[in-house]
């Protein structure tokens, strides 16, 4: 893209100002500015005053495939399963745009160090599950890892260092996710700073038409890939692609698979799976009345019971319905770094403009069926999102821990 190709485009939004240093920026700033006009989607901006997913609908309960029938059917599904991996219909995609901010790194998140004894990072933690799946089929699993513009080279470099923890780098494939605009309550866009506009990755329901943008959709295709198992990188206890999981969410010959776990509590600030208007849907804690909390069902359990915990196995055929504009646009406030009208600086401390998410729980509801499928908590999720308390490092250890992994 030309220059006079991005102020093009830039006007046409009435947005020109993001030139207003443009001249004099160094060769490297001019290039690199023109081809973030020429990659960013400015589309959202034109959601800003009507923003689709704010009403929701009539919610009921959607029960879950639970571990005792789970056991039951153990055989059966795990058949399934390894069948269906070893014909190389499934693939693996790692959500891992995040910083380890919150963990008091300045890394990405998955190369935090959760070791006490000798190093264990959590990008290791997450391959060396699914290296247990291609060892139990003898199949080497598409391995997808979405990045972001922070921390892709930071990513890509460190896990060439460790040659991948022991998976087949010709089996990795890396992207960057979309990113979207910041701009400020009137929907004017923010600089970040005289060369750059200021954006953010545009949420973890954007990963499909990232995948898509970056061409893996075909890749997907030719090689064959009905199933793909989208995770984050969080958790460090999650299964990736196991044969049972795959197994019943094929034989149940639905839109996607979802695990869960039991609540532990009935206001635990977990996502609940159930039903919106006859259709799947993810009803969030700070949503559930008192009511939907303390219901129960025909046995006497909590019939909204079961919280997901991002791991899904979407078909892949079904996605393409699941169009970006068709997505609920999160229009968030928030504090966003910035430089003024004279080019300084600003830290706002409070929230001076919006930005824009589409979330992977929004995904859901395009489809027409979900197999909300129990995994044992102990067992499954062990959430890294702080240094300390609930959902952290510390937690993580404990889990790890009573799971029998050297730390």
């Amino acid at each position: 893209m030309t220059y006079d190709e991005a102020r093009a485009k830039m006007s046409a939004i009435g947005q020109e100002h993001v030139f207003k240093y443009y001249d004099g920026l160094s060769e490297e700033g001019k290039t690199a500015l023109i081809r973030q006009v020429e990659e960013t989607d400015f589309s959202v901006l034109k959601r800003l005053g009507n923003p689709s997913g704010e009403k929701r609908g009539v919610f009921s309960p959607l029960g879950a495939l639970k571990t005792s029938e789970i056991e039951a059917r153990a055989k059966e599904f795990h058949d399934i399963g390894v069948k269906t991996i070893k014909e190389g219909k499934t693939a693996a995609l790692l959500l891992a745009g995040g910083m380890g901010t919150r963990l008091g790194s300045d890394e990405p998140k998955g190369m935090y160090d959760i070791g006490i004894t000798k190093p264990l990072y959590i990008f290791e933690r997450i391959i060396g599950n699914l290296l247990d799946v291609v060892k139990e089929t003898g199949t080497w699993i598409r391995l997808f890892i979405m990045t972001s513009e922070k921390n892709h080279d930071a990513t890509v470099r460190f896990l060439k260092e460790k040659d991948f923890f022991g998976y087949r780098e010709d089996r990795v494939l890396f992207f960057k996710q979309d990113m979207a605009p910041a701009c400020d309550f009137e929907g004017r866009l923010f600089l970040e700073a005289k060369d750059r506009i200021s954006t953010s990755p545009n949420g973890n329901g954007g990963w499909y038409s990232s995948m898509c943008r970056a061409g893996l959709d075909r890749l997907l295709s030719d090689e064959g890939v009905e199933w793909i198992n989208v995770f984050a990188v969080d958790n460090v206890l999650q299964r990736i692609l196991d044969p049972c999981f795959v197994g019943a969410t094929v034989l149940e010959n639905v839109s996607v698979g979802a695990k869960v776990v039991k609540k532990a509590t009935p206001d635990e600030k977990v996502g609940v799976l159930c039903l919106e208007d006859g259709r799947p849907s993810i009803v969030e804690y700070y949503e559930l009345s008192d009511e939907m909390m303390n219901e129960k069902d025909e046995s006497g359990e909590r019939a909204y019971n079961y919280g997901v915990i991002l791991n899904y196995l979407f078909r892949l055929s079904e996605l393409p319905s699941v169009a970006d504009d068709r997505l609920p646009l999160h229009i968030v406030k928030k504090q966003i770094p910035c430089i003024d009208e004279n080019g300084r600086e600003v830290k706002p401390e409070a929230p001076n403009g919006y930005k824009f998410e589409q979330l992977v729980v929004d995904m859901i509801h395009q489809l027409s069926s979900c197999l909300p499928y129990e995994v044992v908590r102990e067992k499954e999720f062990a959430p890294i999102k702080n240094l300390t308390g609930i959902d952290s490092v510390e937690s993580a250890r404990e889990l790890l821990k009573k799971n029998n992994i050297e730390l």
